[in-house]
């Protein structure tokens, strides 16, 4: 069985992808909106998120499991909450977790990690 594993570095990989399954590296906004509120960080984790399954042939509809990470879920889980429910088509809805987390920069607000089928 092969493991294929894009955008790779020493510590780790953005996709990895082992029979029908992809397994995405934990996605944050990108760093043009780090300094922003939690909505815009969410949409544009998202769109990290959409690329990265596009290239791995896959796209939202077939995400199994997603671990949302917030840095304060009290003041930002309502704000992650609408721009996921914009975002996910009805009737897609994965396995879903979301949990409190210290995030590796503090201007982090939010985090995802997915795992999608092909």
């Amino acid at each position: 069985m092969s493991v294929q594993r894009l955008h790779t570095n020493q510590r780790m990989s953005q996709i990895v992808i082992h029979q029908d399954t992809v397994y995405l590296a934990g996605q944050v906004a990108a760093d043009d909106d780090l300094d922003k509120n939690a909505e815009t960080q969410t949409r544009s984790t998202l769109q990290a998120i959409e690329k990265l399954l596009a290239e791995a042939g896959t796209d939202q509809t077939k995400i199994l499991s997603v671990t949302i990470y917030l840095k304060d879920i009290n003041a930002d889980f309502e704000a992650m909450n609408r721009v996921w429910d914009e975002w996910l088509p009805e009737g897609t809805a994965p396995a879903r977790a979301t949990v409190q987390a210290l995030l590796c920069e503090p201007e982090i607000l939010v985090e995802m990690s997915v795992i999608a089928a092909v």
